[in-house]
């Protein structure tokens, strides 16, 4: 009888729990088993593992084989198994000898002929390795991903018969090189000199900016709305090499998986208005990251926000209050960070001219209540900020030119020195204050706090609508070098919360 242990990892959110993948060889008829909770695809992991060692010139054992892979309550998917699999049969036959193998994890999908195939999730799996102190061993598909964790030995493999040759010392491979953090190019994001006009909408976009705040643009068609939202990442201080590394392991676990190049900038989501509950917060049979997830240090843009569906735009409510999302399934529970800024566009009513100068609006009170009913109260009261984007008159977009507008680097250097100055505060962005630290950032004088007390009174502003309007004041003075919040930067900020002041 003979056994061998090896190490590999499952994919649960954005963690990899360790698993230990053991194998045990004695007499009887021949028989091939897996235990240890395996879904479907990680069953049928022995006839590919048959077929891959016989085709790299080993002898499969006519024995009775049973693989273990501990924990027995941690559930395992995927074809990342394939890999530990082969290797501890090897091991167990007595056909690889390798006495540092407990030096190593594995993870790979074997094809019939012996070669690898890349993983999801790998980039989590590989920060995990890091931590324990071993070195990794993957396909060479995954090496772009797994070299972002420098410090970690990696051997990017073609096939099974290379990593046999490596383990047993007849044929060392070199690890593979470190990859470089790379922040974005100015010429591949929009700049916000190219809107025409709407300097009311662009200052609240440099404050949004500036604290991380959520923001709700209303006004007729054709606008700008849209290119104002897209163009927000312009203005957002580059990612860091830590966030970077966290918005890297949710597109790892993502369907969509790892992409080099779309990692070096902040990511802007904008899902279509018929998407999901699950689509947008995430879930399924096996949890998977939603779109708020894949924002992460990003934006999340909802255009069209009335025409999504109710229930699914709740869904959104406690994400971005709490910055996370819990999913709990029958099949396991799984956590995603989702700290994102949400930006939202819609028109005033159906038809979309409420309003506007040079077009009569064609609908109906009822028509334009039942339109914005689509939006619920506690929803918009979580957004920070309202903003009108009216039309523009023909002859101000037959004058323009974008060399007369401010750019994106002259904003984005008055965003990075606010935000500079709240973490060293608070060490937090102004949207994320927690109570105590509204009391002891956002302290009022007696005449501006007079203002807000009126404005409270006036519009009937809700407790949480209260803070968000003292928080958005706070980046106001920020942006202006104010240390202390004054009557100005109070009525700008009333003046960002149109829906409460139609109330």
């Amino acid at each position: 009888m003979s056994l061998a242990t090896v190490f590999s990892r499952a994919n649960v959110g954005i963690h990899a729990p360790q698993v230990v993948v053991e194998t045990h060889l004695s007499n009887g008829l021949p028989q091939f088993t897996i235990v240890g909770l395996p879904e479907t695809a990680v069953k049928e992991s022995k006839d590919r593992v048959r077929s891959a060692l016989m085709q790299s010139g080993y002898e499969f054992p006519k024995k009775r084989i049973t693989v273990n892979l501990a924990p027995a309550d941690l559930p395992k998917e995927g074809g990342r198994f394939d890999l530990p699999i082969a290797i501890s049969i090897l091991l167990a036959s007595k056909q690889l000898f390798c006495p540092h193998i407990d030096q190593y994890e594995f993870a790979g999908e074997l094809a019939l002929g012996g070669a690898l195939r890349p993983v999801k999730g790998i980039l989590p799996f590989a920060l995990a390795t890091q931590k324990m102190k071993r070195q990794l061993i993957i396909a060479e598909g995954n090496a772009d991903e797994a070299t972002w964790v420098s410090p970690l030995p990696i051997f990017a493999m073609a096939n099974f018969t290379s990593v046999c040759a490596h383990l047993s010392g007849h044929l060392p491979h070199l690890p593979a090189q470190p990859a470089h953090f790379v922040e974005a190019q100015e010429t591949e994001i929009p700049c916000l000199s190219e809107v025409c006009g709407q300097h009311h909408a662009k200052r609240a976009l440099e404050i949004a900016a500036a604290g991380g705040h959520s923001m709700l643009l209303i006004g007729p068609p054709g606008t700008g709305k849209t290119m104002l939202a897209s163009r927000l990442n312009a203005i957002l201080p580059a990612l860091t090499q830590q966030e970077a590394l966290e918005v890297a392991a949710l597109y790892s676990i993502s369907h969509q998986g790892f992409q080099m190049q779309a990692l070096c900038k902040r990511p802007f989501r904008q899902p279509h208005h018929t998407a999901s509950a699950v689509s947008l917060v995430g879930g399924g049979r096996y949890p998977s990251p939603g779109e708020i997830s894949l924002a992460h240090h990003g934006v999340l843009f909802l255009d069209e926000l009335p025409e999504f569906n109710r229930h699914v735009l709740e869904v959104l409510r406690e994400p971005l209050e709490s910055g996370k999302v819990n999913i709990s399934r029958a099949s396991g529970q799984a956590e995603y960070p989702a700290s994102c800024q949400l930006i939202a566009a819609m028109n005033p009513c159906p038809c979309g001219y409420l309003g506007d100068q040079r077009h009569a609006c064609s609908c109906t009170p009822e028509q334009i209540q039942r339109y914005r009913n689509k939006i619920s109260g506690p929803l918009l009261d979580r957004i920070d900020m309202h903003i009108e984007v009216p039309s523009l008159p023909p002859q101000r977009l037959s004058t323009f030119h974008p060399k007369q507008e401010e750019t994106s680097v002259a904003i984005r250097q008055r965003v990075v020195k606010a935000r500079q100055q709240q973490l060293s505060r608070g060490k937090r962005l102004n949207a994320k204050l927690n109570s105590y630290e509204i009391i002891e950032f956002c302290n009022l004088d007696k005449q501006p706090q007079q203002m807000l007390t009126s404005a409270l009174e006036k519009f009937g502003i809700s407790a949480r609508a209260y803070h968000r309007i003292l928080k958005v004041a706070r980046t106001i003075a920020d942006l202006s070098d104010s240390p202390h919040i004054q009557c100005t930067h109070i009525a700008e900020a009333i003046q960002f919360r149109k829906y409460d002041r139609q109330l």
